[in-house]
């Protein structure tokens, strides 16, 4: 269940609700107003990833709020009114100052434990690598050397590296 407690549209506290005809058996936050009929449906996020390329080297990024040493992809989610392939060049813009040259699609990964949808491009850029202040350091890794984590953005590193010939073993965390 999420975090919500009231209702956002009338503030009325929010009840739970099971209904096996409807909603396959889910369980439902809503709003037992009659005149509201609210439903938080809870549905996944879609978020995007970046396999970004550079110099013939992936970019791997550290998220301000992570452990020290553990890198990943540029991720972020989608703004209202742009296609995921805008999205993600955008994000990696926004991230690291580089300009997107192509966005191929590498695949769609569930992310369960976030309630996200992952949509994950190879992403070609150019330009001169600057960080948002959310990422504090970056590292550059020749393709052979990645190490894709079991979860999320790794299975799309994982699939990305398959298609290439590169073998490869999951680890247990980005970065490892």
């Amino acid at each position: 269940m999420s975090d919500y407690q009231y209702c956002p549209r009338c503030a009325t506290p929010l009840t739970e609700r099971s209904d096996a005809a409807h909603e396959g058996g889910r369980v439902r936050q809503v709003c037992p107003d009659p005149d509201c009929g609210y439903v938080h449906w809870n549905n996944p996020l879609p978020v995007v990833a970046a396999i970004v390329e550079y110099e013939g080297k992936i970019l791997l990024a550290r998220n301000a709020a992570w452990p020290e040493g553990m890198f990943a992809l540029i991720t972020g989610f989608l703004e209202n009114g742009e296609t995921p392939e805008e999205g993600i060049a955008r994000e990696v813009f926004e991230e690291t100052s580089l300009h997107a040259e192509s966005v191929e699609l590498v695949g769609v990964y569930e992310f369960i434990r976030k309630n996200e949808l992952i949509i994950a491009y190879h992403v070609k850029a150019h330009g001169t690598i600057t960080l948002s202040p959310e990422l504090l350091e970056y590292r550059l890794v020749e393709p052979p050397n990645l190490r894709p984590w079991r979860a999320g953005t790794g299975q799309a590193l994982g699939e990305w590296m398959r298609r290439r010939g590169l073998p490869f073993e999951f680890v247990e965390r980005p970065g490892q």
